[in-house]
């Protein structure tokens, strides 16, 4: 079945019929965009700039002060490390799409994700309250800290600080291949149909690839970690070793948007592969540990041809 077209079916002698389409990528999946900004409280000092190259009798322009105009603000570094966890979930919970931020978002993983993101937007905008609450005594407790370089003009205010952040989340349908209502001659829209098709199975096998690709990652993780003779020579290994392994069995099916009998396989075989493996029970005995090692590589062989 071609996943990327739709097929009305009308059996001869059955026009009374309901028609039936086939399931299509763009029905399987939607794309999503996210855009978080905030301040990073970084600017360039020209003055410094300036005296640094003279006093190091160097050419003009070849080196820049840049000055953290909070220093080591807790309550920034708290919405700075929170953005970065917003976009490593948003990238972990999706799959790749285009170079312009775009992804693809399985519907079967809609609600999961909007509740993960709607989560992570609240505490954004709860981290940002603090920061604004406190963002007045730190500008005069970080004049110390800077010294000579402290300018009060660097400094927005509270109000024109607020706008700079900003935390977005948008989605939009995922057209089919053919989908095309231009105004163009015959032939430039057959070349812009064909265009689109290439790029939108090149992109539908890069997304697709990016689903194994984490699923080998942590397979190879695993076996590289139970890889040892005896308890003299063991390797550590984290809880999260066997927890990284299991969350990819979910990940292989709301990701599985063109019903691939291999994805679906390989979901149920990592299922039953890590049933009732536990980090402990790997640390503990070496008999459990070589047999779900043995399991583990022989998953490992069974995936897909991946340029990794």
């Amino acid at each position: 079945m071609n996943m990327f077209t739709a097929i009305n079916a009308h059996p001869q002698g059955s026009e009374s019929l309901p028609q039936t389409e086939a399931p299509t990528l763009s029905s399987s999946a939607m794309l999503v965009e996210l855009n978080i900004s905030n301040w990073a409280g970084y600017k360039k000092d020209k003055r410094a700039s300036d005296k640094v190259t003279a006093d190091a009798q160097a050419k003009k322009g070849v080196a820049n002060v840049t000055k953290k105009l909070l220093a080591n603000s807790d309550t920034l570094n708290a919405i700075q490390t929170h953005v970065t966890a917003t976009r490593n979930m948003h990238t972990a919970m999706t799959m790749p799409w285009s170079n312009s931020g775009l992804r693809l978002l399985p519907t079967a993983q809609y609600f999961n994700y909007t509740q993960a993101m709607s989560g992570m937007e609240n505490k954004f905008n709860l981290l940002l309250a603090e920061f604004l609450k406190s963002y007045n005594d730190e500008v005069v407790d970080v004049q110390l800290e800077l010294g000579d370089l402290f300018r009060v003009e660097d400094y927005p205010t509270c109000e024109s600080l607020w706008h700079k952040f900003a935390f977005r989340m948008n989605y939009m349908p995922l057209p089919d291949a053919g989908d095309f209502r231009v105004d163009i001659s015959n032939d430039a829209l057959r070349e812009v149909k064909e265009q689109y098709a290439n790029f939108y199975t090149k992109q539908f096998d890069t997304a697709m690839n990016d689903v194994w690709t984490r699923l080998h990652k942590v397979l190879s993780n695993m076996s590289e970690r139970l890889d040892y003779v005896s308890k003299d020579d063991k390797k550590v290994f984290k809880d999260t070793l066997v927890g990284n392994v299991t969350a990819m069995i979910e990940l292989l099916r709301v990701c599985n948007v063109n019903n691939s009998a291999q994805m679906s396989a390989m979901a149920v075989r990592i299922e039953e592969a890590m049933s009732g493996v536990t980090a402990a029970g790997l640390r503990d005995d070496d008999y459990f540990r070589v047999e779900t090692k043995a399991a583990v590589d022989a998953a490992i062989k069974a995936l897909p041809s991946l340029d990794i």
